[in-house]
């Protein structure tokens, strides 16, 4: 395959997503209408519910079998690597560029999440054509690649993004709080003639209350270093595990779980995979909603960028090392890491499985990033302006790298 061939191969994904970016504009539009704030919400919420759990586990049933997870272990630890390795671009990027608080995580997971979804389903295909392999080997890479990136990003990305969400808000409402004026309701003119007609009953009720006081300061001082320390270390262990359950119990990363195991087991599988299963329909069925997804996301995506463009703060120099992050530092080290696992023997001789592996750190950020914005309501015009650059910028830099990535496995 050509320089030319790859480029339109490898442009060809992000043109459809610019081109559905501008048909949600233009729905979001005061002309057309279709696409207002209340609508994006509502949306995104059927994406988070319905849409992607439906591709997920459509994807991983159809095309992941128990060999399959066993012989290509080192794909989840590749994305992991990759989601370090970028998390700590992105830390670096916000210490240094200090933005405001709703943006950090957006940034965080804008240089660590890469789309490992729709992009790989057509470009590793592609790849496959060239070097005369098996086109259905590229399409079970591509496949296990998206699943696993699925549940890195709603486990991972989506608690960082909630986390920023939190903590932008609390800072918001302290603010709010601190502007707000210090007014008793119930303190007026009547207080203090209530308190001088009923001196000595205060009194009393004081004196009382002080012996009262006593007694119970003496209770206190011999449990409550031990109810303390057992409150505390039990906090301590309840949030985290907490965190966890609901990471887990989010649709897309159940749908991950069930579709690993369904995939996993070949009774399950015969059940509704292939024309003659007695359960096809299911399949059938949950493909249909998950081939909404995409199209959904990025309509989503093209609308905020519309009717928010000129009031995103982030600023042109934090999209700039974004963009620098993911189609110059992180490719290099992506080859570095196949590279040094090829030589320890970790990995498998098959030219089409490194290239998959090099591929993950050359993506621009994931799509799933725009409806997290949306669902916790922080960063969704910064998220869009970020998106339009980076999107830009892929179809050439995906092409460069990936023309380097066959010559450096051929």
């Amino acid at each position: 395959m050509g320089f030319w061939s790859l480029f339109e191969v490898a442009s060809m994904p992000v043109l459809q997503v610019l081109i559905i970016c501008v048909m949600g504009a233009f729905m979001a539009t005061g002309r057309c209408n279709l696409l207002p704030a209340d609508t994006r919400k509502a949306l995104n919420k059927i994406v988070f519910i319905a849409f992607t759990p439906s591709l997920i586990f459509a994807s991983l049933t159809k095309t992941v079998t128990l060999q399959d997870i066993i012989s290509w272990w080192f794909m989840p630890i590749n994305i992991g690597i990759s989601f370090l390795v970028g998390e700590v671009l992105g830390w670096i990027l916000v210490k240094v560029l200090k933005p405001m608080s709703h943006l950090e995580g957006l940034i965080i997971a804008a240089c660590s999440t890469g789309n490992l979804g729709n992009l790989p389903l057509i470009v590793i295909p592609a790849v496959c054509d060239d070097w005369n392999t098996c086109h259905s080997a590229g399409l079970s890479y591509a496949s296990f690649l998206m699943a696993l990136g699925g549940f890195y990003i709603w486990t991972y990305t989506y608690q960082l993004i909630r986390t920023s969400s939190m903590k932008y808000k609390a800072i918001r409402a302290a603010k709010e709080a601190s502007k707000a004026p210090n007014i008793d309701p119930k303190s007026g003119s009547e207080t203090h003639l209530l308190k001088e007609k009923d001196g000595e009953q205060q009194a009393i009720v004081s004196v009382q209350w002080t012996k009262a006081s006593g007694d119970a300061e003496t209770q206190a001082i011999s449990h409550g270093d031990s109810d303390k320390t057992n409150t505390s270390l039990w906090n301590k262990v309840r949030e985290p595990l907490h965190q966890v359950l609901e990471e887990l119990m989010s649709p897309p990363t159940l749908a991950a779980i069930v579709g690993f195991i369904v995939g996993a087991i070949t009774f399950l599988k015969n059940l509704i995979i292939g024309e003659n299963a007695p359960l096809h329909v299911i399949q059938d069925t949950i493909q249909l909603l998950g081939d909404g997804t995409i199209p959904c996301i990025t309509l989503i995506l093209g609308g905020n960028l519309t009717q928010r463009l000129r009031s995103s703060r982030i600023r042109p120099w934090a999209i700039a090392r974004v963009i620098c992050v993911w189609y110059v530092i992180l490719p290099v080290i992506g080859i570095g890491v196949v590279k040094a696992a090829s030589k320890l023997g970790l990995l498998a001789s098959d030219p089409l499985y490194h290239y998959v592996l090099m591929v993950q750190f050359s993506l621009p950020p994931a799509m799933n990033i725009g409806t997290m914005t949306q669902l916790f309501d922080v960063g969704q015009e910064e998220c869009s302006v970020l998106f339009l650059w980076t999107y830009l910028f892929a179809a050439i830099a995906l092409t460069l790298w990936s023309t380097a990535y066959m010559w450096i496995l051929s």
